[in-house]
Parts: C-alpha cells; structure tokens; sequence
C-alpha cells in the first residue's frame, strides 16, 4: 500500500459488533482463557494482551501503523516523545558506554545527555552536524550515534546517507528523532538507521490535543527497548494512542499544507528588510539545502529566522503578534511563534545555545493551516510595529 492508505487502512481487526473506526479499549488490564493461556502470555511463549502498562490494542494499531510507515520491523509507543529518547538510550546502553550526538538537538534532549546519563555511568561527547571529524570522536566504547535532523530550532541537516556508513563502519547503533520531518517526509530506515524516534506530540498528532512518543526499527532493538518500557512504566494511554493513530490518517494532506505554507513564509523573510536570515531546508540559501532534497520529500513545516537588532526586537517582535500563538509547542494546525533561547533551550548554558546555532534573536516559527497570506499578515505587522 501507499503511505496514504496504510495510514488509514491498517487498524485492529473488526470486533464482532461489526465497527469501521477502531473503538477505544479503556481497560488496564486483560482476562485469560484459562491458566495455561496466561502462564503461556507471561513466558512470552504467546502473543497476547496481559496488562495495558505492557501494551493496549490501541498502542499495538499505532505501533503497527508507524513501523509500516517508516519502514522498519517493529516500534513501540510512550507516554511522551522524551520517554522514546530516554528508552531508545536506556534500553539499550549500559554504564561505561560512551555515545555521540549531534549539537544541534532538542533542549531536554540535550539535559537528559549532559545531566542524566552521566549518574548511570554512560558518557557522551558532542559531534557538528557536519559529518567531516566524526571519526576523530569514536571511542573504543562508543555504541551509539544519536543524531536530529531536521535539528530543532535551527533546522541543521545531518546527511543520513554518510551516518549510515559511518555506523556500520564503527558498528554503532544509528540512532535518529525524526520528529519535524516524520515518516511523511523522511524514512531515516532507507539510510541505514537502525532506531527512529518521534515526538508524536508535534505533528504525528497536529493538533495540539495529546502527547505521545514513538521509537521504531530493527526487531532486535526495539524488543529490548519494549522490555526496559514494560518495566520502567512510560505507557502510552489508550485514549492518547487511539488519537494519534486516527491523526495519521491525515497526515499526508496535512503536511503538504504545511510544507506549501512554510515554503511560501521562508520566501516572504528572506525579502524582508528587517530580517537578518532566513532558515528552511528547502531554500537556496540553506547550507544544506541539497542534501535536505536529496533525503526529504519537501522541507517540512518549521522555519526559523533572525531579527535585526537581536534580543530586544525579538521580543517587541513577539509582542506584536495578533494571530499566531506564543507557544513552547510546534506541529499544530494553528501558526506557533517561539523564542527558543528563553524557552525550549533555556536550561542549556549560552554557550551551549550558541554551539547549537541558537543566538537570542532566534524566532521559531511553526507554521501551521491557516491561509498563507494571513499568517504572512500577521508576521508582516508585526515585524513592522517593531521596528
């Protein structure tokens, strides 16, 4: 099947009351036939449902549905898109590992690599986007390379084709938040990743409604990272998983909207005279822009920008919005203006933000549904009154 129609068409099998839109199973736990069935459930010598912090229909729809669109043998599902980082990691590294990763990656991302980890034993040492020295940082220890692309905010891009060949060269597990592309826009699996993680939250939902996460890939890796959420107790509620599985149905439509949008919106700030640079992977000017197209099947539906005069037009800027939303969050149907510096990166030391192309005059703008010339209005004005 296409992407489209295996979003939709793949579902649990139809109960006996005949529904065609999966029901939600709002139970936490399940019943037995008889005491062999659940002595066979609990030895994993079945295939079954036992207790939902496990699994849940509505998790295992999900999880099918994502595993087929990315392309990979297996997924499971998470509360929230950092309970997928933390469990692609933990369930699979131990104390004395050592692994790389990308400046460039999401603020708690980078909190739980520099804060947490380091108690457990595990090390890790920062990688540029830019592919030229990772060989230099391997270690002996090294198991992982964790990589974003696109990063959030400032939209790097990692080539995934010479990821992949550096992992399989150093025998690492490749290791990759696919979140701002999803799998409608980027099958990291084609270059050799061997785990996706998503923050379903973002646009795997799109409409700022429930929170959720996503890790998928090879078999063998995704059974250890289901035993560590089995145990550790990261479980993705029914109701949560039941919406994010009907929001995939709409996925494709919805991101060429957004892709349409966002493209549109880059084109307008890099025209304006107040704007000092214009981040999108898809526009010419992006350092990256061909190896964005040569794995991306459009540029996604973030843009980032800078404003001139710095941190204190930024805000007057932000203050001047009338339509889009002052949020933390992105991937909605409604436009989203962020200031990273002082809100998704801010536990990260100045330094850190500005390694990671995070200045404090940087807008995020998660560009949402609406019509392109109002969201285009509503910047434009307030670009203006900030002056």
């Amino acid at each position: 099947m296409h992407f489209e129609t295996a979003a939709i068409r793949l579902q649990t099998d139809r109960s006996a009351q005949r529904e065609h839109s999966t029901p939600i199973f709002p139970t936490s736990s399940f019943v037995f036939d008889d005491a062999e069935q659940m002595r066979a459930l609990f030895a994993d010598e079945q295939e079954g449902n036992i207790y939902s912090r496990f699994t849940n229909p509505n998790c295992q729809e999900l999880e099918q549905k994502i595993a087929v669109l990315e392309g990979v043998d297996d997924a499971v599902c998470t509360a929230t898109g950092m309970a997928a980082v933390f469990a692609s990691i933990m369930g699979l590294l131990k104390s004395g590992d050592h692994l790389l990763a990308t400046k460039a990656i999401f603020g708690a991302t980078h909190t739980v690599l520099t804060q947490w980890l380091p108690r457990w034993g595990i090390t890790c040492d920062w990688i540029e986007t830019d592919t030229a020295h990772w060989q230099l940082a391997v270690r002996s220890n090294t198991r992982m390379l964790f990589v974003e692309t696109p990063s959030n905010p400032g939209l790097d891009i990692v080539d995934l084709e010479v990821a992949g060949v550096f992992c399989r060269y150093n025998k690492l597990i490749f290791n990759i938040d696919n979140c701002f592309a999803t799998p409608y826009l980027q099958q990291p699996a084609r270059f050799g990743a061997d785990l996706i993680t998503h923050s379903a939250t973002k646009f795997i939902d799109g409409q700022g409604r429930v929170m959720g996460g996503l890790v998928a890939g090879r078999a063998d890796l995704i059974a250890e990272v289901k035993k560590f959420c089995r145990s550790t107790g990261p479980s993705l509620s029914p109701f949560n998983a039941w919406v994010l599985s009907k929001s995939l149905e709409t996925l494709a439509v919805r991101l060429d909207r957004h892709c349409d949008n966002a493209q549109a919106l880059a084109r307008f700030l890099a025209e304006h005279d107040q704007v000092a640079s214009v981040r999108y992977p898809f526009l010419d000017t992006h350092p990256a822009c061909a190896t964005a197209k040569k794995q991306m099947k459009r540029g996604g539906g973030l843009v980032t920008f800078e404003i001139k005069g710095g941190l204190e037009q930024g805000k007057r800027f932000l203050d001047s919005i009338q339509m889009l939303s002052l949020s933390a969050n992105l991937g909605d149907t409604r436009s989203i203006a962020t200031h990273p510096a002082s809100t998704t990166h801010a536990k990260m030391t100045e330094a850190a933000r500005l390694e990671a192309g995070i200045s404090n005059g940087l807008i995020r703008v998660s560009v949402g549904l609406e019509h392109i010339d109002d969201i285009v209005a509503d910047i434009s004005n307030a670009l203006e009154i900030s002056k």
